[in-house]
């Protein structure tokens, strides 16, 4: 893994027909080739170019939709390349952010009623369950100490997409402590809305209920993608999760589930979340004491 963004390569850049930039930052997914997509992506946003329609950044890569009948072509790359050069020459590399509590009910009825009818065929281990596996590809003792292991250190919001509101996670530990899982042999035509799951070295949660091949561990207590904008974390979007968020798993029980329910039905639920900043360096050098301090943010709220 790349230690930081100065020792990355400088990203290719192409064209997708007359309105999009693509900017490929590395051909794989780092910390520090993330972490550069996100900077370039929100200084970009924040200069305000007149012309650019969208910026999307992905875990390695981010596209930029624009106008060229308002913002030449040369022009954009141009700032997007004096973006670059910036971020290369500067050792300090810092992200505004925040980081958010998500409730997770672990081994729930809901992902288990939908593994058991995708498992002939479609999982490795047939008779086992998605925790089980997990666990055991990991060389992890049990179900137990794999769950501990997926909620005790926290997790980047390395993208969102793939369908509304989806947000692709990244656990913050060194590469050896990565949690990593194959995906289902074949995808499941059914997974459960908010079902937390993990493909690779990624997590995720689906955010509306569909297909799908990450092996299920739980589903979040609360919803991450919210068209209607009825609850307050949703007043200014309907997609809750921003690239650069760091989240927090947090277990709990049925009983707790339930009434978070009640919570949400009754309009009062907000997640907890405080701001924080992100330095890269820290994160790249000691991640285990710099999450502490990231998690111990969430302490006075």
């Amino acid at each position: 893994m790349s230690n930081d963004i100065t020792t990355l390569q400088e990203a290719r850049y192409t064209w997708g027909g007359d309105e999009f930039l693509f900017v490929e930052v590395s051909e794989a997914m780092s910390l520090a080739a993330n972490f550069k997509v996100m900077t370039i992506a929100s200084r970009l946003s924040a200069a305000d170019l007149p012309g650019v329609v969208d910026v999307c950044p992905a875990n390695a890569s981010l596209l930029v939709r624009f106008d060229p009948d308002v913002l030449p072509p040369s022009d954009l790359e141009e700032t997007v390349r004096s973006i670059e050069r910036d971020l290369t020459h500067h050792q300090q590399q810092a992200l505004e952010t925040r980081i958010i509590e998500v409730p997770i009910w672990y081994d729930d009825p809901f992902t288990a009623e939908v593994a058991k009818r995708f498992r002939e065929g479609f999982h490795q281990e047939p008779d086992g369950t998605d925790i089980d596996y997990a666990a055991k590809v990991n060389n992890l003792k049990d179900a137990a100490e794999f769950i501990q292991r997926h909620h005790e250190q926290p997790w980047l919001v390395s993208m969102v997409g793939f369908v509304a509101g989806l947000p692709f996670l990244f656990q913050l530990v060194e590469r050896e402590k990565q949690l990593e899982v194959p995906k289902y042999l074949s995808p499941r035509t059914d997974t459960p809305k908010l079902t937390v799951g993990h493909g690779g070295c990624f997590g995720c949660i689906y955010s509306v209920r569909g297909a799908g091949g990450y092996q299920m561990f739980g589903v979040a207590a609360a919803p991450i993608f919210d068209p209607a904008q009825a609850l307050d974390d949703f007043k200014d979007f309907m997609v809750f999760f921003r690239p650069g968020d760091i989240v927090k798993f947090k277990p709990v029980t049925e009983a707790e589930y339930n009434g978070i329910q009640e919570q949400i039905a009754a309009g009062t639920f907000r997640y907890r979340q405080a701001p924080v900043t992100f330095e890269l360096s820290r994160a790249l050098a000691d991640p285990e004491s710099f999450n502490q301090e990231l998690m111990e943010a969430l302490n006075g709220i």
